[in-house]
């Protein structure tokens, strides 16, 4: 017996504690929720927003942006109810909005938010058709009305642009494509089918994801652009229109009548053109930020005339027993997005004859050597570089295959990425047009031709 009075003396004791401390537990806790459920009709009291103007990319008419969002925290040290979230200009522009898990339809109602907290509000954007040509501006302002009376808001920016959509295009006989307006290409890839020419004019084309383009026939296209659909942004800082692969690109099939491209711009693609056993010929274009190959032929009839093809996880130019002549252009090879990165120049020997002629190229890139080229096993493989700047090493015993040759290396004052007006990484900014300082400009080498910012 005197075991168990001794064993249950301190039990109660325990018990007493935790009850004190419990009650002492609660009252704290009451004495918080009360203090936060507090609010206050005074119009001296304000919300503070995460940005004062939300601004959206452009956007395509009748087509949804995608979600944006803002924050609006209650730092004015007691509780605020918003009376009304609405649009200014009501249902007009198109923006759809959520407040705290609230749509405006047309307005969201009795909103609290307590000392110290904050709401999240969602924004998308579908756009009506505005009949121009250019994208034109979208304004609304989102009002949040207090109990006070107080009205605050932020602002609401966007652009839109109408555009064509085509799900699908399969060109049988002779098409021509002319459009100020953008088109849209989504669904299954365009296909031109042999005998057929599918000509197309200054526009712009976007394609979809998984969307691109087979030539069966022949591609004739003069001062347009082509290039993955989407027009937000990833990031903050990261547009998609600097993110590489967001469609397949060009490819130009076995024993087909070719590609002819004057004036144009490939970008974003997976592979900017892929030619197999065909031909391809360009004049005046630019293939840029590709996640596989600028351009890779094979067995092929290749002609290049004041062309920049750069930024490629792969090769920029990949030539594999093909006819080339390569003249005025600029070869880069400054992928960003990781390394190892393949070469600005590579070309290899095939059963079929190899003739390059490569005259005032510029080849360079981030590596030490980026040109990797096969040597002549027999007459079948013949190549010749004429007043060039190439970064390799020096080929001294072959006086024929190079003539004139400025050999980069690291150590040279002026050299890689230094050659042109912008390389910025970190922005992934890129303009390759030749810098004053550059010896390929003084000596009439790589694609001297203005270019636009990529």
């Amino acid at each position: 017996m005197q075991y168990n009075k001794l064993k249950k003396k301190p039990f109660y004791h325990c018990m007493i504690k935790r009850l004190f401390f419990f009650t002492l537990l609660t009252a704290v806790l009451m004495a918080a929720c009360k203090d936060n459920d507090s609010f206050s009709a005074s119009s001296s009291l304000r919300l503070t927003f995460s940005a004062d103007t939300l601004r959206i990319d452009t956007v395509f008419s009748e087509s949804p942006s995608a979600t944006y969002s803002f924050w609006v925290f209650n730092n004015s040290g007691d509780g605020l109810r918003i009376s009304s979230v609405r649009l200014e200009r009501g249902n007009q522009t198109g923006f759809r909005v959520n407040a705290d898990g609230q749509y405006l339809n047309p307005v969201a109602t009795d909103i609290e938010i307590r000392k110290g907290d904050s709401i999240r509000v969602f924004v998308e954007l579908t756009a009506r058709v505005n009949n121009s040509p250019d994208p034109r501006p979208i304004e609304d302002r989102l009002v949040f009305s207090l109990q006070s009376g107080v009205e605050q808001s932020v602002a609401l920016l966007a652009s839109s642009w109408d555009a064509r959509r085509m799900n699908s295009l399969v060109v049988r006989r002779d098409t021509v494509i002319e459009s100020a307006n953008p088109i849209i290409f989504t669904g299954d890839s365009i296909v031109v089918e042999r005998g057929a020419t599918l000509t197309l004019r200054n526009t712009t084309l976007y394609f979809h994801d998984g969307t691109g383009m087979l030539v069966r026939g022949r591609l004739i296209a003069d001062s347009c652009v082509l290039r993955g659909d989407r027009l937000d942004h990833m990031f903050d800082y990261l547009p998609y229109d600097r993110v590489s692969g967001q469609w397949p690109g060009i490819r130009i099939a076995a024993n087909a009548e070719g590609c002819q491209l004057t004036d144009c711009e490939i970008r974003n693609a997976f592979s900017g053109i892929v030619c197999d056993s065909s031909s391809v010929e360009l004049t005046r274009c630019t293939i840029h930020n590709s996640r596989g190959h600028g351009l890779h032929a094979t067995d092929s009839r290749v002609v290049l005339r004041d062309c920049m093809l750069t930024n490629t996880l792969m090769d920029c130019l990949a030539l594999h027993g093909c006819q080339a002549e390569v003249t005025g252009c600029t070869l880069a090879q400054f992928y960003p997005f990781t390394a190892p990165r393949g070469a600005a120049l590579r070309f290899t020997q095939t059963s079929h004859p190899t003739r390059l002629d490569f005259t005032n190229v510029l080849v360079t890139g981030y590596e030490d050597d980026v040109l990797m080229g096969e040597e002549r096993k027999d007459s079948m493989m013949d190549y010749r570089f004429r007043n060039c700047i190439l970064r390799t090493p020096e080929v001294t015993t072959d006086t024929i295959g190079f003539r004139d040759i400025i050999w980069e290396t690291p150590k040279d004052s002026v050299q890689g990425k230094q050659h042109f007006l912008t390389v910025d990484e970190e922005n992934l900014i890129y303009n390759f047009q030749l810098d004053s300082i550059s010896p390929a400009l003084q000596r009439g080498i790589g694609c001297i031709l203005p270019q636009t910012k990529q």
